[in-house]
């Protein structure tokens, strides 16, 4: 009874180490593992002992025979990453290689203290492997009340499984070395200089918030908009709570077919009924029940072997959708699969060799796959009312009526004050998490790690050794003595805080604000979020005043 892993992969990695027979792969020490859709077990070698499942902050991985029924595609997928073999089992080996976490050399200034600027993926791996060592300290600053980035605000909500790291989030950050400024934002409320003088390093972990932006005409009428943007709506994010979206016409269209765009058309089509067993937005949910749209259709510029979206985004939207392609782009899926060599990409292509004839007539919302369109112009004079495309390569010209026009071409990240930028790649220029200058020179006390480090790639768990290589030589800069001692008493930084933002958020006004929201959602949903500012610091207010003994461990901890 082998182990398979599933559609909500993160790419974590922590089932690699927990394997005692070295059967998934790719590793994080193998050239594949950074571009890897997901992580796979190999059936043949695998001993059924569950130590992966356990790993796994995710859920993503389960015996073969307690599969859903959408989930059996898996087992061949998993099995298919690896050679064939004649019946021969492969050897088993050791544990796979693992990185020891660096070790911190005391000093006499006091403990290495680290302020990392984010509270996503990237910040709360980088925060977990500093605080394997005795005596570090991290302080997480986080421009909104509550925690863990794009794991609230921009997975789908159907997707609570993938949700589930928030749970390894939340062991991390109750680590007594471990301190909350929420809804503190840094280059407002405190600069970087500031927070030099009270840590040794400063490390950024603030993902790219920027949308990628569609230059055509068209693009900024009423009815345009971005995928993230909505995804950030869904999701009850404070500032998209106000976004005009209109449902009122029967379809969408959506411009890039990565795997945000996937979510939106699945969103946008899902039953209401079942997303309100969801964290869904209530605001969210109550447009989509008197939404109009029949079709979402999702328009690429190349053909289905570029598709932008993973396999097993693809293989999990199929089996909850209804998925459509138009004649025309049939056979480009067929073209494209007799030419094509690649394993995974001829996997992708023979899922869309089954899809439905989009001529067939919608007996609910859908969702049809479009491709070699090139935008041109979106219609409409006051609002939006379609888009016309070029067929990419020709001078042929299609048009497809929609009410609503998102673009979902990709993140991008944005400068950051008093750091450089790399404009073209958007991303903080850096030598293995260490913030350079234009000369090449490391800028002392400042790291990076995560999307706006190495720009918008790979999953939630890919963050994990992106922020332990930035760790590893943060660890080493402050062991060879290159890291000021704070030049600041330790107590001050609250109080400096406090001066700026009276509104903090500490630890316990999170979980003051994640308890009410579990109790909102009753017996029906995970919560039900908190979707304005006002409200969230009005919960954290309900948080009870710490005990003398917790003020004196905090003193202690400063």
């Amino acid at each position: 009874m082998p182990h398979v892993i599933t559609q909500s992969c993160c790419s974590d990695g922590s089932c690699v180490y927990a394997c005692p027979v070295n059967c998934i792969h790719p590793t994080p020490d193998e050239p594949g593992f950074a571009t890897a859709e997901m992580l796979y077990i190999d059936p043949a070698a695998c001993v059924d002992c569950g130590a992966c499942v356990s790993a796994c902050p995710v859920g993503a991985i389960a015996p073969d025979t307690k599969l859903e029924p959408k989930q059996l595609p898996f087992v061949e997928l998993n099995a298919a990453y690896y050679p064939k073999r004649e019946g021969k089992v492969p050897p088993t080996s050791k544990l796979a290689p693992v990185l020891e976490a660096p070790v911190v050399y005391p000093r006499g200034d006091g403990p290495l203290t680290v302020a990392i600027i984010g509270s996503g993926p990237a910040a709360m791996y980088a925060a977990d492997e500093l605080l394997t060592q005795k005596g570090v300290r991290v302080n997480v600053f986080e421009k909104l009340p509550t925690p863990y980035g794009l794991v609230r605000a921009g997975v789908a909500p159907d997707h609570q499984s993938t949700k589930q790291v928030t749970r390894l989030f939340d062991r991390i950050a109750g680590r007594r070395e471990f301190r909350f400024f929420l809804n503190v934002e840094v280059g407002r409320h405190v600069s970087h200089a500031e927070l030099l003088a009270h840590h040794h390093a400063v490390l950024y972990a603030v993902g790219a918030p920027n949308d990628r932006r569609l230059d055509i005409d068209g693009m900024g009428l009423p009815g345009t908009g971005t995928a993230t943007e909505l995804v950030a709506w869904i999701n009850g994010h404070p500032e998209y709570t106000d976004l005009p979206v209109d449902l009122s016409h029967e379809r969408v269209v959506i411009v890039g077919n990565g795997n945000v765009a996937l979510d939106v058309a699945r969103i946008l089509t899902a039953d209401p009924d079942a997303l309100a067993r969801t964290d869904i937005s209530d605001h969210a949910l109550a447009a989509l029940r008197e939404s109009r749209v029949q079709e979402v259709v999702i328009a690429a510029r190349r053909g289905p072997a570029q598709s932008a979206f993973t396999l097993p985004e693809l293989i999990g939207l199929t089996s909850t959708c209804d998925v459509v392609l138009d004649a025309a782009d049939h056979e480009l899926v067929v073209r494209d699969l007799s030419v094509t060599e690649d394993p995974l990409t001829r996997n992708k292509l023979e899922i869309l060799t089954k899809l439905g004839d989009a001529s067939a007539p919608i007996m609910r919302p859908r969702i049809r796959l479009a491709y070699r369109l090139t935008p041109r112009r979106v219609l409409g004079e006051r609002r939006a009312s379609g888009i016309e495309f070029v067929v990419t390569g020709t001078d042929e010209v299609r048009r497809i009526d929609a009410g609503l026009v998102l673009t979902s071409i990709g993140y991008r990240g944005k400068p950051i004050a008093d750091l450089p930028f790399d404009e073209s790649a958007a991303v903080v220029p850096n030598d293995g998490g260490r913030v350079i200058d234009a000369d090449g020179r490391p800028v002392p006390g400042s790291y990076v790690a995560g999307w706006i480090k190495r720009g918008p790639t790979g999953f939630i768990g890919t963050n994990k050794s992106c922020a332990a290589e930035t760790v590893r030589n943060l660890v080493a800069d402050y062991n060879a003595g290159l890291l000021a001692a704070p030049n600041a008493r330790a107590s001050a930084l609250e109080k400096l805080i406090r001066s700026r933002q009276p509104d903090v958020v500490d630890a316990s006004g999170w979980k003051a604000i994640d308890a009410a929201e579990i109790s909102r959602g009753g017996d029906d949903r995970p919560r039900d979020k908190f979707t304005t500012v006002a409200d969230m610091l009005a919960a954290a207010s309900t948080a009870p005043a710490p005990s003398m003994r917790e003020r004196l461990l905090a003193g202690l901890r400063r």
